[in-house]
């Protein structure tokens, strides 16, 4: 099956943990074992699994990227004026794969299931496909 979620972010970079949501999706088709496909159609946005036990990680994670690519730089020629929100999300990645183990994604402990925005706020979508297997 394929499942289209939709989100509203609040912020022009955040990291939504969608951990849970993935998991009622996996419930709700009663996959033992298989595969999830989470997927990000946008160009300024990303899925990412990192670590979810601490807030901290997130802030520090979007800091850096933020170092790393600022919104503002004098050799950006993008029209739109957000060159930074595609090279982080060209960083994250659009996608993860993540297998299915006893009807439950397998995380590791501190592990999450995140939507990366990077030019926010926006109402965004992300598709799940879910695998048996």
């Amino acid at each position: 099956m394929l499942f289209t979620e939709t989100l509203r972010t609040s912020r022009r970079d955040e990291m939504i943990d969608i951990t849970r949501q993935i998991i009622t999706l996996i419930r709700q088709e009663d996959i033992r074992d298989g595969l999830a496909v989470i997927y990000s159609p946008h160009t300024t946005a990303g899925i990412t699994i990192q670590e979810n036990a601490d807030p901290d990680v997130k802030l520090d994670v979007l800091m850096r990227l933020d170092e790393v690519y600022p919104w503002e730089h004098p050799k950006y020629r993008h029209a739109e004026g957000n060159t930074a929100s595609h090279l982080k999300a060209m960083t994250t990645g659009t996608s993860q794969t993540i297998i299915i183990r006893d009807g439950q994604p397998l995380l590791g402990q501190w592990q999450g299931i995140y939507f990366c925005e990077f030019d926010g706020p926006r109402t965004r979508q992300y598709h799940v496909k879910v695998i048996r297997g």
